[in-house]
C-alpha cells in the first residue's frame, strides 16, 4: 500500500541522513513504528520491489549508478 511520509517521518529523515550520508551509507531503509525509529537497515534494505511497482520506476538503476560514480570518484581520488 502507497503511503505518504508524515511530519515526523520526514524530522527522522532530516536528523538521521547527515550522519548516514556522513558514514558513506548511500543507501539504506528505516523502520518506524508509530513516532519512533526502531531499526536503520543498512545491508539489507527493502521496499524496492515495492517502490518500483507502486511509482513505475527501476529504483535500482538510480542507486547503482550512484555507486559507481562514487567508487569512481574514490579511486580517482586514491582514497
Amino acid at each position: 500500500m502507497k503511503t505518504e511520509l508524515g511530519p515526523r517521518d520526514l524530522e527522522i529523515c532530516a536528523r538521521i541522513g547527515p550522519a548516514l550520508a556522513q558514514a558513506g551509507i548511500l543507501f539504506s531503509g528505516i523502520d518506524v513504528i508509530g513516532d519512533w525509529l526502531t531499526e536503520v537497515n543498512v545491508t539489507s534494505p527493502t521496499g524496492v520491489r515495492e517502490i518500483n511497482a507502486l511509482e513505475g520506476v527501476a529504483l535500482e538503476e538510480p542507486v547503482l549508478d550512484l555507486v559507481e560514480r562514487r567508487s569512481k570518484e574514490r579511486r580517482s581520488r586514491g582514497a
